[in-house]
C-alpha cells in the first residue's frame, strides 16, 4: 500500500506583528504551510512519521516534558498533538522577593489523517526520554490493500 499522506494541516491561528517580525528574520516568511505554532521559549519539536503494514507512528521530540504536559486529540481526521507548560521561579532573600521569573511553553502540531485507513478508536500514546510516541493502527482492510502500482518512464 502506498504511504497515505499526513500533512501538516492549516489551523485558523493568525500570526501577531511581533511573530511576523520574528519570522521576517528567523525563517521563510512565505512559508504559509506551516500553522502549527510553538509558544514563547520553545521551538516546534521535530516530527517524525513511519509506517508499517500495521499502523503509524508518529514520534515527537519534546525533551524536559513529563507525559502530563501532552493533549493528543482526534476528530474528523485531525490528530493534534499539543503541549503547555507554565513554571514560575522565585528567588528570596530572608522575606524580600529579590528576583522572580515566569516561564510558559507550548506548542501544537496538526496532521491530517486518512480516516478511511486509519481505526480511531485505538490510537495510543506513550511518553518515554524525551519523545512522544502516537501509534495510528490501521484498519484490517488497510493492512490488506494493496495499491502498488508500476509506472513506465517514457
Amino acid at each position: 500500500m502506498a504511504l497515505p499522506r499526513l500533512f501538516t494541516s492549516r489551523s485558523n491561528w493568525t500570526p501577531s506583528l511581533p511573530s511576523l517580525i520574528d519570522r521576517f528574520f528567523d525563517s521563510d516568511l512565505m512559508d504559509w504551510d506551516t500553522f502549527n505554532f510553538a509558544g514563547e521559549n520553545m521551538t516546534l519539536p521535530a516530527v517524525n512519521v513511519k509506517e508499517n503494514d500495521n499502523e503509524f507512528k508518529i514520534e515527537v521530540a519534546a525533551p524536559g516534558l513529563n507525559k502530563e504536559d501532552f493533549k493528543v486529540n482526534y476528530d474528523n481526521g485531525i490528530l493534534t498533538i499539543s503541549s503547555e507548560k507554565q513554571e514560575e521561579k522565585e528567588e528570596k532573600e530572608g522575606e524580600k522577593v529579590t528576583r522572580r521569573e515566569f516561564s510558559y511553553q507550548s506548542f501544537q502540531r496538526s496532521f491530517s489523517v486518512p480516516e478511511d485507513i486509519i481505526n480511531a478508536d485505538k490510537i495510543s500514546a506513550k511518553y518515554d526520554n524525551g519523545i512522544l510516541y502516537v501509534t495510528l493502527p490501521k484498519h484490517e482492510e488497510a493492512k490488506k490493500a494493496k495499491n502498488v502500482k508500476e509506472i513506465k518512464i517514457s
